[in-house]
């Protein structure tokens, strides 16, 4: 999808503006793009933030580089043009994704708001 029509879908769809359905910290926005700029994904395609049945608690998180669907929501945030599919827009809206790096390891965290509960290992979670 060109940029023009990615355009067109965040136009037609985020009228509430990207900061409320979701946010990205600087922090991961920039690990965002480290990995773009690695991998050499090409300029169309966006991060694709989804939400899959699975885990220990029902939902786990799903993030990768994808091309636009029409049906899919599209905005950019901190940099970073995201595209989001209805059904997992619904558990994501209000969700913050961060960059952390600990003794555990690194990775990308979750902050959801509509997360009843999570599993013992963190990666799956019940709303």
């Amino acid at each position: 999808m060109s940029d023009a029509a990615l355009a067109t879908v965040s136009e037609s769809h985020d009228a509430a503006g990207p900061e409320s359905m979701l946010r990205i910290t600087p922090t991961a926005a920039t690990k965002v793009n480290e990995i773009r700029e690695a991998e050499g994904i090409e300029p169309t395609m966006a991060l694709r933030l989804r939400v899959v049945g699975g885990g220990c608690a029902g939902f786990s998180y799903d993030l990768y580089f994808d091309e636009p669907a029409e049906v899919d929501r599209a905005f950019e945030v901190e940099g970073v043009k995201c595209i989001v599919d209805e059904m997992s827009l619904m558990y994501l809206v209000g969700t913050e994704v961060d960059y952390v790096e600990g003794l555990q390891g690194a990775g990308f965290k979750f902050q959801n708001p509509n997360v009843k509960s999570t599993c013992g290992c963190g990666s799956s979670f019940s709303v």
